[in-house]
């Protein structure tokens, strides 16, 4: 598997497969190595924690799980449509644009 993804930490975007389809999110964190991503409030998995120290308490705790990046696509901040990042030109610098035909915006 390739060591790149689409998609950056701080993107905001839809899952489009699986029991998650349709949830929106902010990614916290990714790992290209894996391919998988977590999304802020997406995918939340129960686990049980014992305690690990005199005091304190253990019980289940909501955790986001990895998700597979190829199931998820970059919404555009500006039309908030899901969209395939193509690449433009903002002056000297490359940035990612919504490839939506009446959007075209940058971000």
């Amino acid at each position: 598997m390739a060591d790149k993804l689409h998609i950056k930490s701080g993107d905001r975007v839809v899952v489009i497969s699986g029991k998650n389809k349709g949830k929106k999110g902010k990614i916290m964190e990714t790992s290209p190595k894996e391919g998988k991503v977590i999304i802020e409030g997406v995918n939340v998995a129960t686990k049980h924690v014992k305690p690990r120290k005199m005091g304190q308490q253990g019980g289940l705790i909501k955790v986001e799980a990895p998700l597979y990046a190829c199931k998820v696509m970059l919404l555009c901040p500006k039309c908030n449509k899901p969209t395939r990042a193509a690449k433009g030109m903002d002056g000297n610098e490359k940035k990612r644009r919504c490839t939506k035909k009446d959007c075209a915006a940058l971000f």
